[in-house]
């Protein structure tokens, strides 16, 4: 294990890997005021939707299914605005691994959370902000902004962005500076079918991410929807194509990985921060 920390490591020294993170980013941060915990598990998600109420078993397999059913019962606008409520507050704590990362100025960052923890952490370091959009008629399934070190802007096509600027790319949505949501069942079989088509990433960073190298970090893959999200995004990677943070990995985990070709590291991403350099190691809680 300890060779395998070692070579990601470097490879994050050198700008030379790009994480993707996923909900267990969000699991210690809590409300300044209230000290509550941010909804970060699919039940969790489900009950601050649902009135702090759990839904029907079958419902409750997965947010993306309640989230549907929310819709289809009481409206759109009861997803738009419960997300919007939850990540647009201003009062989280800032994530440890969020912190982490923002000190290893990285030049590529997937985030499928819909939080704005990074995107506070990078306010002030010019960059790319790539959004997922759905079900909406017509053109791409993205979002670009611009920010320059102050302030976000939109941007409306590859032209109007700086190519070799650093980029976030969050899928899944965020409240800041636009709200845009990938949420129910029909958000992502509009967004993964689109993805898979080509038409969900800006055609620069098709270009940018050949041969690139991945961190799975923060993350499950033991559900459908992370697993597809992973394997486009990675598409053209190299070989192979990086490592996989997974502490116990199932099979199911296992082969996913096997097929993408990442190396399963039984062990969680604070392990592999506490081995970092100094100036760039796990801050003390």
């Amino acid at each position: 294990m300890r060779s395998s920390f070692d070579a990601i490591l470097d490879a994050l020294d050198a700008d030379a890997v790009v994480p993707f993170i996923g909900d267990g980013a969000l699991a210690d941060v809590t409300h300044f005021e209230s000290g509550a915990k941010i909804p970060v598990t699919s039940d969790e998600l489900i009950h601050a939707l649902n009135n702090g109420k759990p839904m029907a078993p079958r419902l409750m397999y997965e947010f993306s299914r309640a989230a549907m059913n929310i819709e289809l019962k009481r409206g759109r606008a009861v997803i738009n605005r419960g997300l919007e409520a939850i990540y647009a507050d201003p009062g989280w704590r800032p994530a440890a691994l969020h912190e982490w990362l923002a000190r290893l100025n990285l030049s590529y960052i997937i985030d499928i959370n819909r939080d704005t923890g990074l995107q506070q952490q990078w306010a002030g370091r010019a960059h790319t902000l790539i959004t997922g959009v759905a079900r909406i008629r017509g053109g791409t399934r993205y979002k670009l902004y611009r920010h320059d070190g102050a302030r976000y802007a939109a941007a409306g096509d590859d032209d109007s962005i700086d190519p070799a600027a650093p980029i976030l790319f969050k899928p899944c949505g965020t409240p800041c500076p636009e709200p845009h949501w990938i949420a129910s069942d029909a958000d992502f079989v509009d967004y993964l079918t689109e993805l898979m088509g080509g038409f969900a990433i800006p055609p620069y960073l098709k270009a940018r991410r050949k041969g690139l190298r991945y961190l799975v970090l923060a993350t499950r893959l033991d559900r459908d929807t992370t697993r597809m999200l992973l394997s486009d995004f990675i598409h053209d990677a190299a070989e192979p194509a990086g490592w996989a943070l997974l502490p116990d990995a199932n099979a199911k985990e296992k082969r996913c990985c096997a097929r993408l070709g990442l190396e399963v590291i039984d062990a969680g991403w604070r392990e592999l921060a506490k081995l970092a350099k100094p100036a760039q190691a796990l801050a003390a809680a």
